[in-house]
């Protein structure tokens, strides 16, 4: 069995070429040589929407990663809701039904509105406690009878709020109802947490976040152990035209090498940090999903791998002002509304009230940095929130 920072070194690469690169670089192409009847090509290369051969290496090194034992296939995207809004609009149409968490990712909320303007009907509920599982079934439809779920759509753990459902029951409900299931696997990446192995038939991420890690690229994916269900993406994809760069999608590749250090090193330090604030009376709300306290900590720990929880810690402290004052106080973390990169970065969510968020809610992403210096440098900086409230003035 090949170990995840193997695997993770070794995706998607080439068979070894003497004098070439172990790497190649970017393809840069809009079209390729063509000769012949159309009706009788088939090279993997015809036009550059379709496909390009920086684009498969990566998507090969990317299913490797989310399905080690079995074959799969990966789509990827020219951002995470590019991905996202592939497989939603490329499964459902007009009459079908499909289901959403209400506390997952903030753009899920208006484009859950779209699919409704398009005659889908949207039900949605909270990650924690499985709580999805009660809307497979729905409410019944004009004919007296319950109108079927075509996808039930998962985000675990969620963003920002961080709960964990139970992957492989809500699958197995949706299936035995004759429904896809689709996993946002963003915050977890595939050394976190494998869907296709708990049973979803999507496992969908923002490849913006960790997996590239340096937030210098934008890129989405989705892999899929159906053929077809992929050709379904692929052809959206096609006719969309959310493709990547070839930049973009090398430096992606680039990036998987590190993958398994940076996890490893960003999970370790959230972990750590989550503790440090566990003895602050400021804080509340806080979560972490490797956290044995946290209330998602039994179901994280039997479906995450290798005490990989996530660089995620969010916790609320008391107002917008006092998060305020911490965020300006903190020296090794950037004020940025991304996670999962090399750099700390944090921010009172609730600026961009699109989640259902108190106002001094902090979604805190933990880098690379000595663990140590920036433990240090959070609780100076809550110190200092604390020392420059009005009422100390």
């Amino acid at each position: 069995m090949t170990g995840d920072g193997t695997r993770a070194v070794r995706a998607g690469l080439p068979e070894p070429e003497a004098y070439e690169p172990t790497l190649p670089g970017p393809a840069f192409a809009a079209h390729y040589h063509l000769p012949g009847d159309a009706d009788l090509l088939r090279g993997p290369y015809t036009y550059g929407r379709d496909a390009n051969p920086t684009w498969t290496r990566l998507e090969r090194a990317i299913s490797e990663l989310e399905s080690p034992d079995a074959e799969a296939e990966t789509v990827v995207f020219a951002s995470g809701m590019g991905a996202i809004s592939a497989v939603l609009l490329s499964q459902l149409g007009q009459g079908d039904a499909a289901v959403l968490p209400s506390d997952g990712y903030q753009l899920l909320a208006p484009l859950g509105e779209r699919l409704a303007g398009y005659g889908i009907e949207v039900r949605t509920a909270p990650t924690g406690g499985d709580a999805q599982l009660t809307l497979l079934d729905g409410a019944p439809d004009a004919d007296g009878g319950p109108r079927p779920v075509k996808l039930l759509w998962i985000e675990s753990p969620a963003n920002p709020g961080l709960d964990v459902c139970d992957i492989r029951r809500l699958a197995d409900a949706a299936h035995e109802r004759g429904a896809l299931v689709a996993v946002d696997n963003t915050l977890a990446t595939p050394l976190g947490q494998r869907p296709l192995e708990l049973g979803a038939d999507f496992s969908v991420a923002s490849g913006t976040k960790a997996l590239t890690g340096h937030g210098d690229v934008l890129l989405g994916y989705v892999t899929c152990r159906d053929p077809g269900l992929a050709a379904s993406v692929r052809t959206w994809r096609k006719m969309a035209g959310g493709i990547p760069g070839p930049m973009e999608a090398w430096l992606a590749h680039r990036s998987l090498a590190t993958l398994q250090l940076r996890v490893d090193r960003q999970a370790a330090t959230a972990l750590a940090l989550a503790e440090a604030l566990r003895g602050r009376p400021e804080v509340t709300g806080l979560r972490h999903p490797g956290l044995p306290t946290d209330p998602a900590h039994r179901v994280a720990a039997a479906q995450m791998h290798g005490g990989r929880f996530g660089c995620v810690v969010s916790f609320v402290l008391p107002g917008q002002e006092h998060a305020d004052r911490f965020l300006a106080a903190l020296r090794l973390v950037d004020g940025a509304t991304s996670f999962g990169g090399v750099r700390s970065t944090a921010e009172r969510r609730g600026r961009w009230g699109g989640d259902a968020v108190p106002d001094g809610f902090i979604r805190f992403s933990v880098g690379a940095e000595d663990p140590d210096d920036l433990i240090a440098d959070v609780l100076r900086a809550l110190d200092k929130a604390l020392d420059n409230a009005p009422d100390k003035a």
